[in-house]
């Protein structure tokens, strides 16, 4: 009977599996004149009205070993904490319950009653979710909307092309990709590079939703993807991470995501652990 339970709860985990989506980028250079710089401004400062998130989303996880199609209630404060609930396979059973502040994470595996606790760092989300992209990127990731903090004077290059323009910023570690679509004036995909020139990072957002927050009308996207290379684990390959909500609530007053420390859990040293259960 526990067999049969596990495949129920885990068997489903890769049944219709989705992939990140590429898009075409803009390749004619184009000049900078004041009406994209007001555009940029814009887009990169990603609607600071939002303040939390709500939702209920289907997660896909691609690694260069595994696969798992999950489903997931998503909480989180912006620039705050974040808290996951996991549930997988035909029943829909929830498998973990996750915490993200800025410094720790704290995992309840609920199948086996273990609590994973650990340091906020890229290698335990890797652990977590198959991507090390570190916390604030993950967390704006899961909100739709990722904050740009380099100003237009760091801007090298614009590009035109399929619909968007596309922003080469000059970054601290590196450079960034950014491609606004004008006429929607939101962001269709970011791309970290390193000082090599080198794409570490994808992000990809689409499906956007007109909402109406804090008397603002504001456009997020009910899908995105992430899309890392060659991830910290050593092992080389894509690491994946689609996001798709199916209903969401932003502003309903500070959410609380407080993790309640689950009784008669044997705790483990995230820090120290291989993998988790569900990865």
């Amino acid at each position: 009977m526990v067999w049969v339970l596990y495949l129920l709860v885990f068997g489903a985990g890769c049944s219709e599996f989705r992939s990140v989506g590429r898009q075409e980028l803009p390749a004619e250079q184009i000049a900078m004149i004041a009406e994209y710089s007001d555009l940029y401004r814009e887009v990169a400062s990603a609607s600071p009205a939002v303040v939390s998130l709500d939702g209920y989303a289907d997660v896909w996880i691609k690694t260069p070993t595994r696969q798992k199609r999950v489903f997931c209630n998503i909480r989180l404060n912006r620039g705050a904490e974040a808290r996951m609930i996991v549930s997988a396979g035909l029943l829909g059973w929830p498998v973990a319950d996750m915490f993200f502040s800025r410094d720790s994470l704290y995992v309840h595996d609920l199948i086996n009653n273990l609590l994973f606790v650990g340091s906020n760092n890229d290698e335990n989300l890797e652990k977590m979710l198959g991507v090390n992209s570190g916390y604030r990127l993950l967390s704006e990731s899961l909100l739709g909307l990722v904050k740009i903090s380099e100003p237009v004077s760091a801007i090298r290059s614009v590009k035109k092309g399929a619909g968007n323009l596309m922003f080469t910023v000059e970054s601290q570690t590196g450079s960034k990709e950014i491609v606004i679509d004008p006429v929607t004036r939101t962001l269709s995909a970011l791309l970290l590079k390193n000082r090599e020139g080198v794409t570490t990072t994808e992000l990809h957002f689409r499906n956007y939703e007109t909402l109406t927050i804090a008397a603002q009308r504001t456009l997020v996207p009910k899908e995105i993807d992430m899309l890392l290379y060659n991830s910290g684990s050593g092992i080389k390959g894509e690491h994946q991470l689609v996001i798709s909500y199916d209903e969401r609530s932003f502003n309903k007053g500070t959410l609380s995501a407080t993790f309640s420390m689950p009784k008669r859990a044997r705790v483990i040293n995230l820090d120290e652990a291989k993998a988790l259960p569900w990865m």
